[in-house]
């Protein structure tokens, strides 16, 4: 995190795209092998063997978009019938397994402590009404409730005046200013030293959650589950374009993908906010401040030893989306950075886990080593189509039919999962959001592969330094501020 001394009215420093780094990636990825190919070309080398291994990656992504589209969907019709043998194992593919948990007999929450991890100069206009949010909606737990604003700031802050205020009237709100602290990660784990919840929900400053995600979280680990993921959806979807796109792509993340994959692998990770905790579990694995997406650290640490991890998109909190490019590219290359860190440190482990069955093996290999993998490989289409057409002046249309096949469901796929998430959407989104994006999403793909080019480069030369998403002040507090004005 990002923590330079500055005045509260000064922005966070600014980083660079870093244009220099995406050319050379670009040329590394891109052109040096279209001068390859081409000369391997003009060298009577033919090169049919790398199309289809192009072709076989695009298909196996978008067979697997397919089907967790379908798995998204039939989950809406599931029975609670699980039966046995291969029609159970095929219905579990699909989905259709019903509720696996008891209806009654869950007892009532214990105690529960929420956890908002904070870097205040960012997050300074949004963090009162989040707390405000979480005061007034979250249910109360049988146990009792506490709600941790764990943060870090450079400087002193008037909200912190105004959140001490509201520490005062609400016996149940702590804040506690973390000294020292440059990341989330430190800012988590002091809350563990003060935190007495039985159940812990870690949620970043923008997060609303609803009102009973814990009850809903709780009927999990009441269960033998140790995390429980929720659902994160986009708040201010309207602010602009990008955010429109991201909307419609979260729906794809956490009600199409991650809930599919949940489904059928009975394994999932913890996205960093709106996670809720064994507390016992989360005290014994905690956060590695040294890895850039610690939540997916944590995730992959704790299923190594031996916990459990669902995935429910009934618990659904709000958040907001990054509102310029910039914000956007920053975000998403530390998470690309991030996951290759946990690629690089846990793939090994994984494979040899005692704690994992085959299909979770496979699944976290298509995680982390395929996931790596899939821009190198499906970025070499474009090397590829340039040394040909240099080499015969032209790209023929008529082609080997398994080209023809991956490329048509390649185009399939990404239509059939917006249209997926929009059936599934929690907000009901204007209908071309939807459009635009099963239109646009090719190329939404193809600039976040450029930014996993340069989280690989800066990784390769350690780069690790990153800014926190700047968080915008929402459409409702505007509304309140302009009307007391």
């Amino acid at each position: 995190m990002t923590d330079d001394t500055r005045n509260e009215d000064e922005p966070v420093r600014r980083t660079p795209y870093g244009w220099g780094r995406v050319l050379f990636t670009n040329l590394i990825v891109i052109a040096f092998p279209a001068v390859l190919y081409y000369r391997l070309r003009v060298a009577g080398y033919d090169l049919m063997w790398l199309h289809l291994i192009i072709a076989a990656v695009y298909l196996l992504t978008a067979t697997v978009i397919i089907w967790e589209a379908l798995v998204s969907v039939s989950r809406k019709r599931a029975s609670s019938d699980r039966g046995t043998g291969f029609s159970a194992f095929l219905n579990r593919l699909l989905g259709s397994t019903g509720g696996r948990l008891p209806a009654e007999g869950t007892p009532p929450v214990p105690r529960a402590s929420i956890v908002v991890a904070a870097f205040l100069p960012n997050e300074r206009e949004i963090i009162t009404e989040t707390i405000t949010y979480l005061l007034h909606t979250i249910e109360r737990p049988a146990g009792g409730l506490e709600i941790i604003l764990a943060y870090n700031t450079p400087c002193d802050l008037p909200c912190e005046t105004e959140l001490r205020q509201i520490a005062d009237a609400h016996h149940e709100f702590m804040l506690l200013r973390v000294a020292d602290s440059e990341s989330k990660a430190e800012n988590v784990d002091a809350a563990l030293e003060v935190a007495s919840g039985e159940i812990i929900c870690i949620l970043d400053a923008d997060h609303h959650p609803c009102a009973d995600c814990l009850s809903r979280a709780w009927r999990w680990i009441a269960n033998g589950y140790d995390v429980v993921q929720g659902r994160s959806v986009i708040r201010n979807h309207g602010a602009t374009f990008l955010t429109r796109m991201i909307a419609v792509e979260f729906e794809c993340i956490y009600a199409v993908s991650h809930s599919a994959r949940s489904i059928a692998a009975d394994t999932a990770i913890f996205g960093g906010s709106n996670g809720y905790w064994r507390t016992s579990v989360l005290k014994d694995i905690r956060f590695d401040q040294s890895m850039m997406t610690e939540d997916i650290d944590a995730s992959a640490r704790a299923l190594l030893a031996g916990h459990r991890i669902v995935h429910d998109r009934s618990i659904i909190s709000t958040e907001l989306a990054p509102t310029s490019f910039h914000s956007f590219w920053c975000q998403r290359k530390r998470w690309a950075q991030g996951w290759l860190q946990v690629s690089i440190k846990h793939q090994r482990a994984f494979w040899r886990s005692k704690h994992l069955s085959g299909l979770q093996k496979v699944h976290w290999t298509y995680l982390l080593l395929y996931r790596e993998l899939y821009p190198l490989i499906t970025l070499q289409i474009f090397p590829v189509i340039i040394s040909l057409y240099l080499y015969q002046g032209n790209v023929p249309l008529r082609t080997h039919w398994f080209l023809l096949l991956s490329t048509v469901v390649t185009l399939i796929s990404g239509p059939f999962a917006t249209i997926s998430a929009m059936k599934n959407a929690h907000i009901r989104y204007k209908w071309w959001y939807g459009l635009v994006y099963g239109l646009t999403v090719i190329g939404f793909v193809m600039v976040k592969n450029l930014i996993v080019l340069v989280a690989m480069y800066d990784q390769l030369f350690k780069r690790t330094d990153w800014v926190v998403t700047r968080r915008d002040i929402s459409h409702q507090l505007q509304e309140q501020l302009a009307s007391s004005e």
